[in-house]
């Protein structure tokens, strides 16, 4: 979906509920009231959109990309929490009790019953949603418990809201907005089957194995994969893909990986992966012919379409990966346009796959820039790190002006690139990033 098409969609379901309000054709209240009002409907609709925002729809973020569709995701969920913390203060009229000019209790807010209880746990519950979702990265919990408990969570708040909303809310107790309501719950519903049900099935018939793992650098491991009885994957350079290696595929024991490979280099995948992780610090027992089932591809980082007399890639560690697979690709089209390479690395036993590093300096004439931060005696590379004076000693030249800028890697590395490149005169159209870990 084009971003303007998904901005403009959007919009339309948050303010939806608003203009159902408004036609229903009750009598206005104060202006207090309706505006705690309209922060409840508009925080319901958002958490309700939310679930379509968790990135593992391709019709959604295929085209404006992963980071965008997360990142909107995490916004978003911050600002239902505080239209939904604030809604309820905002009110002036008794709770309960019907005043002199309101025979018909239009006017009076009626907190019983369920209405009372579902709001005040969904009022607990959401901060604490939240809150657990920013400080994850702090939890003792591994990520696919707290993903478990996120779903379950999301749905949960989603759920309670909406009991909350139409047995208390004014406006959605009318069968226009209760219907409103009915679907877009039912959409949320539906987008988790999909995700751990339909995917998981569709998994089952198109299976894949290892067909190698090997250590490429420190704490850095190759897998490839094959395919089952089909044609494999058809994916794009750059992209990336979850993955579940040895489990169920209705385990949520799975990660995302960037393809290490290209398209043109067959059906296998290749994956490089850093031991990091619960899974990853397994990779050295995973055995050839161990079932693996996948789901993508996922992501933005490509080139079709993207014109640029030259392109710069610029990795951190495990970024590097993504950028394997762009430049196998060019070298495979016989791409004609100057390529640069910076790779940024601790030492020098963390630099992966150096085999391929030499094959594009020889054979590709792609000019690799290595950074190590803690060097050994004899290096003869670039040392400290990917900073901004680093940035604008390779690429201040105004001839880099119009070249595509790729980025992965660590995030403060693609800040620090990121805004060195935009103050150079990079356009913003021009910076592709891709980041596996979000604030």
């Amino acid at each position: 979906m084009p971003a303007i098409a998904l901005i403009g969609l959007y919009l339309a379901v948050v303010f939806a509920p608003l203009g159902l309000a408004v036609a229903s054709g009750r009598p206005p209240r104060p202006m207090m009231d309706e505006l705690a009002a309209g922060a409840g409907l508009v925080a319901f609709a958002i958490l309700l959109a939310e679930f379509l925002l968790s990135g593992r729809f391709r019709a959604i973020s295929g085209r404006v990309g992963m980071d965008v569709t997360m990142r909107f995701h995490q916004l978003l969920a911050r600002t239902a929490l505080a239209l939904a913390v604030v809604h309820p203060f905002l009110y002036t009229l008794p709770f309960n009790h019907p005043l002199p000019f309101d025979p018909t209790r239009q006017l009076t807010l009626t907190f019983e019953g369920e209405g009372l209880v579902t709001g005040v746990l969904a009022f607990l519950l959401l901060p604490s949603l939240v809150i657990l979702s920013i400080g994850r990265d702090k939890l003792s919990l591994r990520y696919e418990t707290w993903r478990l408990l996120h779903g379950i969570g999301a749905l949960a708040v989603a759920g309670l809201v909406y009991l909350h909303a139409v047995e208390a809310g004014r406006y959605s107790q009318d069968t226009m907005l209760r219907w409103f309501w009915s679907g877009l719950l039912g959409l949320a519903v539906l987008s988790l089957l999909v995700v751990y049900v339909v995917k998981p099935l569709l998994q089952l018939r198109r299976g894949w194995h290892v067909s190698a793992v090997r250590q490429v650098a420190e704490r850095t491991w190759e897998l490839t994969i094959a395919p089952d009885g089909h044609d494999g994957l058809a994916y794009r350079a750059g992209q990336f893909a979850w993955i579940n290696v040895g489990h169920s595929p209705f385990s949520l024991d799975e990660n995302p990986f960037s393809i290490c490979s290209s398209p043109a280099e067959g059906r296998e995948l290749r994956f490089l992966i850093k031991e990091l992780g619960d899974f990853t610090r397994s990779l050295s027992r995973v055995r050839p012919g161990t079932r693996v089932h996948l789901d993508g591809p996922h992501g933005h980082l490509t080139l079709d379409g993207r014109a640029a007399p030259g392109i710069a890639f610029i990795a951190g560690g495990v970024g590097i990966a993504p950028m394997f697979s762009l430049l196998g690709q060019l070298a495979h089209k016989k791409d004609p346009r100057p390529t640069v390479l910076v790779y940024g690395n601790r030492a020098a036993d963390q630099i992966a796959l150096g085999d391929e590093l030499a094959r594009l300096r020889r054979v590709h004439k792609t000019k690799v820039v290595q950074v190590l931060s803690d060097p050994p005696p004899d290096w003869s590379g670039e040392t400290g790190i990917i900073d901004a004076p680093r940035i604008r000693a390779l690429f201040g030249e105004e001839k880099y002006r119009d070249w595509l800028f790729v980025l992965c890697g660590p995030p403060a590395m693609l800040d620090t690139v990121e805004a060195t490149l935009l103050d150079i005169g990079v356009a913003p159209g021009q910076v592709l990033t891709e980041r596996f870990h979000y604030d």
